[in-house]
C-alpha cells in the first residue's frame, strides 16, 4: 500500500517540476542541433566548420517543450470558446 502511494506521491512530484520548468523556460534547445541553430561539420582536415542551418528550429536553436504547446493549445481553445459565447 505504501509503495504505491510513493509511487503516485513520485509522479506527482516529477508531472509539478515539469510544469514549473514549462511555465519557466517555455523554450529548450533543438535536440538534432544540440542548440546551436546549425548543424556542426568537419572538413577534410578535421576541423570543425558550419554547416548549413538546421531545418527542424531553421536556425534559432530553440523548440517549443511539450507542455507548453500543449498549454497553448488548452489556452486557445479555451479564448476561442469563450469569445463564440
Amino acid at each position: 500500500m505504501t509503495s504505491t502511494l510513493d509511487a503516485i506521491a513520485g509522479l506527482l512530484f516529477i508531472t509539478l517540476s515539469y510544469t514549473a520548468l514549462c511555465a519557466v523556460s517555455p523554450f529548450g534547445n533543438c535536440r538534432k542541433c544540440r542548440g546551436f541553430g546549425f548543424h556542426v561539420r568537419r572538413n577534410r582536415r578535421g576541423r570543425i566548420k558550419r554547416g548549413p542551418d538546421c531545418r527542424r528550429c531553421r536556425g534559432h536553436g530553440k523548440r517549443i517543450r511539450i507542455g507548453r504547446h500543449i498549454y497553448n493549445l488548452v489556452a486557445r481553445l479555451h479564448r476561442d470558446h469563450s469569445q463564440t459565447l
